[in-house]
């Protein structure tokens, strides 16, 4: 499977990122062309699609994961018998995040009267006009944020939770005796420790899923009637790829936009596993 599903098409990307290819003809060699027109002449990517990654994933990444971790402790403080509830209702937004978008986000930030936002402003007389939320390039990105954390328990959530479970009682017994006298001295000397491989996990997730999103800013557009973000304002690296492979079938140099991106995937990776990581894991 693993060889399957990403070995091989990482491996096809790479070798057709140094092709020309339209999906139609033969493909022709163009050697680092590819490339050296992403670095020099595509302003898209260079001023809106890296740019606007980095800002989304430095911003969602670290607040989606510290709001994981907490939520799981907080869950896990809770009696068994309502821990399962609690745990779904936090966990549900990540499955129906394209559904909740359309039902819930959208009549939400509505530019209209009828919106929930325009609707409570203009009553507490904050604005005197409604504003068009979704149309407005200053605001589409921070809604792109607000809908991604509020979405961003997903599998790291359940892997926190998960091992915060397996931590062992009396770890927490002999802390006290050994003088921690607050929950937060337990939670940094041996909560955290005890649950690295987890917080790993987490971390990997949460860095995998921010530099790949791009689904979000798709949908919020294109429920407004408009093919991209409003002035590229919400353009992320993959829907920058989509636009090259499914729209201008320039699959070689979509193909270099993902190897640009898998390294870039790869680095931060790495970087989690230093934090998290103990010795002998890399």
């Amino acid at each position: 499977m693993f060889i399957a599903f990403i070995a091989v098409p990482v491996i096809i990307a790479i070798g057709l990122s140094f092709f020309s290819f339209n999906a139609i003809s033969t493909p022709t060699f163009s050697g680092w062309s590819n490339f050296l027109a992403i670095l020099t002449q595509d302003r898209i990517f260079l001023q809106y699609a890296l740019p606007n990654t980095f800002k989304f994933a430095i911003i969602v990444g670290p607040i989606g994961y510290a709001l994981s971790f907490l939520l799981a402790w907080l869950i896990h403080q809770l009696p068994k018998r309502v821990r399962d509830y609690f745990t779904l209702a936090i966990y549900a937004p990540s499955l129906t995040a394209a559904v909740a978008m359309s039902v819930v986000w959208l009549v939400f930030f509505n530019g209209d009267r009828v919106g929930y936002l325009n609707e409570m402003l203009l009553t507490v007389g904050l604005i005197d006009t409604p504003q068009l939320w979704l149309q407005d390039p200053r605001y589409f990105m921070n809604i792109m944020i607000i809908i991604s954390i509020w979405s961003s328990m997903g599998v790291g959530f359940l892997a926190m939770l998960a091992g915060l479970q397996t931590v062992n009682e009396e770890m927490y017994e002999a802390g006290r005796i050994d003088g921690i006298s607050n929950r937060l001295q337990e939670i940094y000397y041996i909560t955290i420790p005890a649950i690295k491989p987890q917080m790993l996990f987490g971390a990997v997730m949460a860095v995998v899923g921010t530099l790949k999103a791009g689904t979000i800013g798709t949908l919020l557009a294109s429920a407004n009637g408009q093919p991209i973000t409003p002035l590229y304002s919400g353009h992320l690296m993959t829907n920058h790829i989509d636009d090259f492979a499914f729209i201008r079938y320039e699959l070689g140099y979509a193909a270099a936009l993902s190897v640009v991106l898998l390294l870039i995937v790869y680095g931060t990776s790495k970087f989690a596993f230093k934090l998290f990581s103990t010795k002998g894991d890399e």
